[in-house]
């Protein structure tokens, strides 16, 4: 039997964007996707790694489709959103506690039957009980995406990396869905990433993550096991990083 491999992070941020909770070209909840979501981050809890996920809201409502129209406010779709992604953060925690994985629901919107208010030292807290931390409604304030959310409170939790689990399996010099020449970086500094404009994450988010020298790690999140191999240090997706830390990370 192979051994088990050894987590290289000891507390991570795993963002998940609110796509990834329905079939690819679907809107709502697929039971499916939700369990197969589920069983990933259970398994990656189990190498003892301290998880935070982020969780997205796309999949119920796009508010910048609504603001462009002139229908609604910014403000008032920002906050929408916020909503959605409560959704998407109680079901993935229903499916984590159906998977065996003790979780914590924490919301940046006091929501007191649905979840607890996110306070840090009471998350540091989760943690140390072995709890995988279910962080919802983004930062709680409009004009913030929950990209900045995931970089917020990865510098808030003093997290060693965050994974932005996506659709494909890194950062590419373009769509690789429209150029066929498209190529995939294995790393990237990020005042590479922020002058290419690449759309990795926001410029917020990515400027946060610098600020605070928190490494982004990009990777395919529907390719079983990318979890676990992202938390074991494996190289697999795009990283972008200081130099310093691309300089390490060339060198292990």
């Amino acid at each position: 039997m192979p051994d088990e491999p050894t987590p290289r992070y000891r507390r991570v941020i795993l963002k998940i964007s609110g796509e990834s909770f329905a079939k690819p070209g679907d809107f709502g909840i697929d039971p499916e996707e939700l369990s197969l979501m589920a069983q990933e981050i259970a398994d990656a809890a189990k190498l003892g790694t301290q998880i935070a996920v982020v969780v997205g809201g796309g999949n119920m409502i796009r508010g910048s489709m609504l603001t462009e129209h002139g229908q609604i406010d910014q403000s008032t779709a920002d906050y929408m959103g916020m909503l959605a992604t409560v959704i998407n953060s109680v079901a993935l925690r229903e499916a984590l506690t159906g998977a065996g994985q003790s979780c914590r629901l924490m919301s940046a919107i006091d929501i007191p039957a649905v979840g607890e208010p996110f306070i840090r030292a009471r998350a540091l807290r989760h943690f140390e009980k072995g709890r995988t931390l279910i962080l919802a409604a983004g930062t709680g304030n409009p004009f913030f995406t929950t990209d900045t959310c995931a970089a917020l409170r990865g510098a808030e939790l003093n997290a060693d990396i965050l994974l932005k689990a996506t659709k494909v399996d890194g950062v590419y010099t373009s769509d690789p869905k429209k150029d066929p020449h498209a190529t995939r970086y294995a790393k990237l500094s990020f005042t590479e990433a922020i002058e290419k404009q690449l759309g990795v994450m926001d410029l917020t988010a990515l400027t946060m993550c610098m600020e605070h020298n928190l490494p982004v790690i990009v990777f395919d999140f529907k390719t079983a096991g990318n979890v676990r191999r992202a938390m074991a240090g494996e190289h697999i997706g795009t990283l972008i990083a200081g130099k310093r830390d691309l300089g390490v990370a060339s060198q292990g």
